[in-house]
């Protein structure tokens, strides 16, 4: 019975469509479609040979490359399920995955061999024999250019379904320990469509991949290109320097990319220096994560002129839920957008599980052909995060008048101070505002009198003087724009790198607070 083809049997096809496409490119290499599809087929045999099957998981610890998306590929093809570790954390973390993961082989950039070296001996579940090292040789792995060497450039037998596992990816954290996400196949091929559809790609286009690939954002945008059989340009996402960027969206005539606010505030940073690069080839920009203020999306469509601008809402779990789309960039200051292209209509639901009124904060709900099947091991997790079908990541919203959906913040993140509910994002909001904030986090650190109270972390823009800027100035810049509950009681400046986050940027609220209230203690 004829069925959607996932990611790995669309390069079959594409191989023929487009054989003269460059699909995979980085700094020193390019594969063609048909190049791509003989090495992917490679690693799918040798993956076999090791004794994977059909819903086994083979874990990669690997920074942005070809041969991590070689992986992606190899595993949708052979029905083998694909576990990307975020190559940042520590050996304990890796461990806590690989393990929780049931991971039956490994795959290391050999940088990270050191991360992987200590915990080997706890990882029973993978043989000795099953180790590959992407890099150079290392003794106890096998090189991944010679593991592949000499194998089979057939496409792999065996039957894999929509329905069948593709992606366990491990969330985050950011309220707790690393959830195992269980995505399908089918999951995927729904997000591709919908979003070459939404978006307007086509095969012409030339995507640049920042985000880490160990990150839902990077799976989802990344292959929805090769699905439609575009050309993909892989950026190692060890550092963001926004001068390289901007270098090669010039040089390779990039026409898309996705990006976080912290990123375009990097890229519009460097304008100067940046604007004798050409960047006419952009026609769409996506940013996520985050909200963008009107100053910065202004920024941005100034400094790639005639450019599309979306801002998307998802999850891990549920994928693209809303999209504000160009049209409504300044119409809509704030607003997610609506629901995306096959979303069913979104819930606002109240604490007692009943749809509030327009204008009224609830907690989102969301259905959709991009949801995820489960929480790995986890049933009980997986059932509260549900609502007769409907899953909530735990951020609260509201819709106005028009369906246009706003969040407020994450429900974890509220800070209740005097008995008020104040959520973070709307004191960000006010703080990133005056001219001098860089970035922004709101906490609640614990009061005597108030049981919280609201404090504000800002990291400073480069090149201002931080003896510039103080305590009373960021009090006064949030006193027309807040309530006087809402205003920040502390003002702490930290340098950047000293700010919590996740790969892809998003400030981790949890680990600031505990920081903040260790070292008050």
């Amino acid at each position: 019975m004829a069925s959607w083809l996932n990611l790995g049997q669309i390069l079959k096809v594409n191989a023929k469509k487009f054989p003269h496409t460059v699909a995979l490119k980085d700094h020193e290499r390019g594969f063609t479609y048909p190049e791509v599809n003989r090495r992917v087929n490679q690693l799918a045999h040798r993956l076999s040979a090791l004794g994977l099957k059909k819903g086994d998981k083979v874990a990669v610890l690997l920074e942005n490359s070809i041969e991590i998306v070689e992986a992606f590929l190899a595993t949708a093809k052979t029905g083998i399920v694909i576990v990307p570790i975020n190559f940042r954390l520590i050996s304990a973390d890796v461990e806590y995955i690989a393990d929780n993961a049931d991971a039956k082989a490994f795959i290391v950039h050999d940088e990270f061999v050191g991360t992987l070296e200590p915990i080997r001996p706890r990882l029973g579940k993978i043989p000795a024999e099953n180790y590959i090292v992407v890099g150079r040789p290392t003794p106890g792995y096998r090189t991944y250019e010679e593991f592949i060497a000499g194998a089979p450039e057939t496409e792999p037998p065996g039957e894999v379904l929509p329905q069948d596992t593709w992606i366990l990816i491990y969330t985050s954290g950011t309220t707790g320990k690393p959830k195992g996400v269980v995505r399908t196949h089918e999951s995927h091929i729904a997000f591709y469509l919908i979003n070459a559809i939404d978006f307007g790609f086509n095969e012409h286009d030339v995507c640049m991949n920042v985000m880490p690939l160990c990150h839902i954002n990077s799976t989802f945008f990344t292959f929805t290109f090769t699905y439609i059989g575009a050309s993909v340009y892989i950026h190692p996402a060890r550092s963001f320097r926004a001068e390289e960027i901007l270098e090669i969206v010039a040089r390779e005539k990039i026409t898309f990319i996705s990006l976080i606010p912290t990123h375009y505030n990097l890229i519009l940073n460097a304008a100067p220096e940046g604007r004798r690069h050409d960047r006419s080839s952009i026609r769409k920009l996506l940013c996520s994560s985050a909200p963008v203020r009107k100053s910065m999306k202004l920024a941005i469509m100034e400094f790639f002129p005639g450019v599309q601008l979306y801002e998307a809402y998802g999850s891990t779990e549920a994928g693209i839920v809303t999209v504000l789309k160009p049209e409504y960039q300044m119409k809509k200051l704030g607003s997610i957008g609506f629901e995306s292209l096959g979303t069913e209509f979104v819930k606002i639901l109240d604490a007692d599980k009943n749809e509030v009124p327009v204008g009224r904060v609830g907690e989102l709900y969301s259905r959709g052909p991009m949801l995820f099947r489960e929480y790995y091991k986890l049933p009980e997790k997986t059932a509260s995060s549900f609502h007769q079908g409907w899953f909530s990541a735990g951020d609260m919203a509201t819709r106005d008048e028009d369906g246009f959906f706003h969040i407020v913040d994450r429900k974890d993140n509220m800070i209740i101070t005097g008995g008020e509910h104040v959520y973070p994002s709307e004191v960000e909001e006010a703080v990133g505002s005056h001219e001098c904030v860089f970035d922004c986090a709101v906490v609640g650190l614990p009061d005597e009198k108030w049981g919280e109270k609201v404090a504000a972390v800002v990291i400073t823009r480069p090149g201002v003087d931080p003896q510039s800027i103080t305590e009373k100035d960021i009090m006064e810049c949030c006193r027309e724009k807040l309530a006087g509950y809402k205003r920040p009681k502390e003002v702490i400046f930290i340098a950047q790198e000293d700010m919590p986050r996740t790969p892809t940027g998003k400030i981790l609220h949890r680990i600031l607070k505990e920081r903040l209230r260790v070292q008050k203690k």
